[in-house]
Formats: C-alpha cells, sequence, structure tokens
C-alpha cells in the first residue's frame, strides 16, 4: 500500500475579478481575468498512525515550509475526501497571502495527493470542485482553483464554479513581481461597499478585454501589454490600488514597462524587469500527480 503521495499545483496570479456569491458554496467563485506561472506548490501527504503517535481522530498535521500552521481550507479538502488522518507537507518559494493563488494551489494539490494515496478515484474536475468549495467556505478565495485545474492564461466571462474558460495563447512570457505586504482576501471579498465597485469596475474591464480578444486587428505580440494596462486601469476603478503601489507602477512605466497590481494582494507585476523584482514565467500547465 502507498505510504506518500505527492502533487504540483501551479501558482496563479489574477490580474481582474468579481466576486459572485450565493448561499451554496458550489453556486459561488469569481469572473475575471488571471494566469498560472512555473512556480507552485509541492504537496506531500503521508498517513498518520494513530496508535503510535496518540493522535487524536480527526485531527491532522499540516506544516508550510516546515513550519506548522492552522489551514482551515486544507482541513476542508481532508475532510471532503477521507476520515483518516494525515500529515500534510506543503512547500513552496511563493508566500502565502500576497496574491499568488498559494491557497488554492495548496488545496487543489492536496485533493490530488489524497485521491492517490487512498485510491478515492475521483476525476480531476471532482477534485477541483472540491478544491474550490473549499476555498470558498473558508473565504481564502474564489476563482484561483479553477486557473490552477487547466493552466494557462485564462480569462473566465462566466463564474469560476461552472469551471467554464477561455485559454489565450500567452505563453512562457517572463514575468517580474515585487511583494510590498500581505493583504486579507477574506476581509476584501466579505465587505459589501468594496465588492460592488469590485464588480462594476471587473464588468467594464471584462468588456475592454473580450474586444480586444475579439478584434482580428489585435497584435498578438501586444496582448500581455494590452491586457496589463485594463487590469491596472481595474485595479484603479476599484479602489484596491494602493499609492505605493501606484507610485511603483508610475516608475516602471517611465521606464517603459507596463505593471498593475496582481489580486488580492499588496504586490505587482510587469512585463519588464526593474530594480527589486524577482521573476515568473507564465505556464501553460495545471496541476498534476508526481
Amino acid at each position: 500500500m502507498m505510504k506518500t503521495a505527492k502533487a504540483f499545483a501551479p501558482g496563479n496570479i489574477s490580474c481582474i475579478f468579481s466576486i459572485v456569491k450565493n448561499k451554496d458554496p458550489l453556486k459561488s467563485g469569481s469572473m475575471g481575468v488571471g494566469f498560472t506561472v512555473n512556480e507552485g506548490v509541492l504537496v506531500s501527504i503521508k498517513k498518520i498512525n494513530n496508535k503510535k503517535n496518540k493522535i487524536i481522530f480527526n485531527k491532522n498535521k499540516i506544516k508550510f515550509n516546515n513550519k506548522i500552521i492552522n489551514f482551515s481550507t486544507i482541513n476542508s479538502v481532508i475532510k471532503k475526501l477521507t476520515k483518516n488522518n494525515v500529515e500534510v507537507n506543503i512547500s513552496s518559494k511563493l508566500p502565502l497571502g500576497c496574491g499568488f493563488g498559494i491557497s488554492g494551489a495548496s488545496s487543489l494539490a492536496t485533493a490530488y495527493a489524497l485521491n492517490r494515496l487512498f485510491n478515492i478515484k475521483k476525476s480531476k474536475i471532482e477534485l477541483a470542485k472540491i478544491a474550490h468549495v473549499s476555498e470558498v467556505e473558508n473565504g481564502t478565495g474564489l476563482g484561483d482553483v479553477a486557473n490552477q485545474h487547466y493552466g494557462g492564461f485564462l480569462v473566465k466571462f462566466r463564474p469560476s464554479y461552472s469551471f467554464k474558460v477561455k485559454k489565450l495563447r500567452i505563453d512562457n512570457k517572463k514575468i517580474y513581481y515585487k511583494i510590498l505586504g500581505r493583504l486579507d482576501t477574506k476581509k476584501i471579498i466579505s465587505n459589501k461597499k468594496i465588492e460592488s465597485r469590485i464588480d462594476e469596475s471587473c464588468l467594464v474591464s471584462l468588456k475592454k478585454i473580450k474586444k480586444l480578444i475579439d478584434d482580428k486587428k489585435t497584435n498578438k505580440k501586444d496582448l500581455l501589454k494590452n491586457i496589463i494596462k485594463i487590469s491596472k486601469e481595474f485595479s484603479t476603478n476599484s479602489g484596491l490600488i494602493n499609492k505605493n503601489l501606484l507610485k511603483l507602477i508610475k516608475n516602471i512605466e517611465k521606464n517603459k514597462g507596463n505593471a498593475t497590481m496582481i489580486m488580492l494582494g499588496n504586490a505587482l507585476f510587469s512585463d519588464k524587469y526593474f530594480k527589486g523584482s524577482k521573476k515568473l514565467v507564465i505556464k501553460d500547465k495545471g496541476a498534476y500527480l508526481l
């Protein structure tokens, strides 16, 4: 019998989003634009021997980069898939709570690994929906899992819970990011005033994106640049961007780069290197078993 199972899920950067809420978590999610990157999370799961370790029933051990953490979203995924106690080891070069969809990636990779470890025999889409619902229930995300399921540069004209996406041909492009701090996703997506402004701004931006990708005259080489520009408009119109990020973006634009806020994080990304930034690559690959 298998003792350990491993899975990888990519980080996801959201550029534009709206909040779609319903009393049923299966009908909650987001619309918008985002893309997966080369970095993400590696999840390794093993069974806990209750008798040997004197572990209380339904008590799981979760580590993020070797530190034990209380990760409610992961506990939700585990409870939905097995009654066994497990130890979950999550490793990532990208931080939690900074807009890289690490909670969603951790949830999806955990679902994949549990499915293999206990031979549960659920399909990839079933596992993705379990991870998505766990995110919604715990307020840690709305649309990352759909992107991480498919991989690539994706536009969601329909809510993420439908898992209907439009994939754009933007792959293997370098982007550069910088983190200025953390943002509490739960606080933002549960604030009705902010939510209304976000949703209105998202609809305007999605119309512009649709026009851009439908226009046969659009230069495909400029597609990423133009999407970043529309995303920056969204971050401003929604009121989500702060002065520090705006100042940094203006400096990037002076050097002929394009940049926008990473949703939802006190962070930004650009299509051009800037001082203090780190590199990622847009990758057209979703979650997978190792």
